[in-house]
């Protein structure tokens, strides 16, 4: 199996939502036939009435059936309409959830066991697959406040927002595992890319539209070093393409780099996924704040937990090496070159669009002007002038969204809250 369709099948596995409850189908199925089965063998009978076995099982199996659907179509009607008020890409990490997968997984289970508990029932009662069938139902009535409580607390905006986060967290300490003060000497990237060989390249081209969601960095990286050559992917992750676009540079041209061989190692797909593309999680983040801070909804609280989180992220980045644009084998030889984005594509990416959106709100500015402080005040030396230059804007910003000397004086402050939990005084 190529990478490419491992990587399918490991997304197709992680956002479907019928996958596990289908295969809880057939377990339920499989569990009491194995049950009965050890009845029959050991004759075991209950002491409970045909026609009262009959009638119980048969109400249970239909009040699951309906529970099923209830609960689904509640679900879907759930996330439409958080994904309508917060971000429509949010509707693609909350069915990763793996509580909503389990529980509903658990629903189907026990109407498949209730089902075929039910045709077991003839002049005897299986003693164990009816008592087993019962404590599925009150296990699946738990699961159902569980998740009712647990869906209540995720799509709350405070909810969404730190799930992203989570997430962006993960991927960001995937792409970026080493820590700022690990950095090797290595040859930067832009010297790798004008240091490109005068030789003939082989240029791989797309054959469909989309955007890039991952690549086989090691196993790109692998073909290089087997070939003796160097591979540059063009496109960064998360950019969209069209066919005809470049997607992969060779040089020199090697009979072991195939084009299908090198279209197996990047996978092209409808919208942008958060496995390899840190830069998404930070784009959700930001549309929830904008949105936010629309005129139609006015919501500055909700922008504000938004940069709660970006504050959370930026002070997770800003302390990793963000040159991972290479591949370098253990003689200093390039073997595989790939662009991701710097720092101060994350910074302007957190902080322009709410500062021009939120401009006119207290609450914002006061809020981004703590994040920056904050952050030039913990961070490195060199993620520093980025974040000055964005606090001259914000400065900029705030005089011309406060015309009065005392608005602009409060909006001056650093407030951790936006509104309520600033300690210091009000600069003059």
């Amino acid at each position: 199996m190529t990478w490419l369709q491992k990587q399918r099948l490991r997304t197709f596995v992680e956002n479907s939502m019928w996958l596990l409850p289908v295969l809880g189908l057939f377990l339920g199925l499989l569990v009491v036939r194995w049950l009965h089965w050890l009845e029959m063998r050991w004759h075991w009978e209950s002491a409970y009435q045909p026609e009262g076995a009959r009638a119980v099982l048969g109400t249970l199996a239909s009040s699951m059936f309906t529970f099923v659907i209830f609960v689904s179509s509640a679900l879907l009607i759930a996330f439409q309409l958080a994904s309508a008020q917060l971000s429509p890409r949010l509707i693609a990490i909350v069915f990763r959830d793996p509580v909503t997968k389990w529980s509903l997984t658990l629903f189907v289970f026990t109407f498949a066991v209730t089902m075929a508990a039910l045709v077991r029932v003839d002049d005897a009662v299986p003693p164990i697959t009816t008592r087993f069938t019962i404590f599925c139902c009150i296990a699946s009535l738990g699961a159902f406040l569980h998740l009712i409580d647990h869906v209540a607390r995720v799509l709350r905006p405070s909810g969404a927002l730190r799930s992203v986060a989570r997430i962006g967290r993960r991927v960001i300490e995937d792409v970026y595992p080493r820590l700022l003060s690990e950095q090797p000497t290595e040859p930067a990237l832009a010297s790798a890319l004008l240091a490109r060989s005068s030789s003939p390249e082989m240029v791989v081209r797309s054959g469909s539209a989309g955007a890039v969601l991952a690549f086989d960095r090691s196993g790109l990286a692998a073909l290089a070093r087997a070939t003796d050559c160097r591979i540059e992917m063009a496109p960064r992750v998360g950019n969209f393409v069209v066919p005809g676009d470049p997607l992969f540079r060779v040089s020199p041209p090697r009979n072991g780099v195939t084009v299908e061989t090198l279209l197996q190692s990047i996978a092209i797909g409808q919208e942008r996924s958060v496995e390899q593309d840190p830069m998404l999680i930070f784009r959700i983040l930001v549309d929830i704040a904008a949105k936010a801070l629309s005129p139609a909804i006015n919501d500055p609280t909700t922008a504000a937990l938004a940069i709660d989180q970006l504050h959370h992220l930026l002070r997770v980045i800003g302390v990793r090496d963000l040159d991972e644009g290479q591949v370098v084998d253990a003689d200093g030889r390039v073997l595989l070159i790939y662009r991701t984005p710097d720092w101060e594509d994350f910074v302007r990416l957190a902080v322009s669009e709410i500062r021009m959106f939120g401009g006119n709100s207290l609450q914002v500015v006061r809020r981004l002007r703590a994040m920056l402080e904050n952050l030039i005040e913990v961070l490195p030396e060199p993620r520093r002038l980025v974040l000055q230059r964005e606090m001259g804007l914000l400065e900029k910003t705030v005089e011309r969204g406060f015309p009065e000397p005392e608005d602009r004086a409060l909006a001056y402050v650093s407030d951790l809250q936006g509104v309520g939990g600033a300690k210091n005084q009000v600069r003059q």
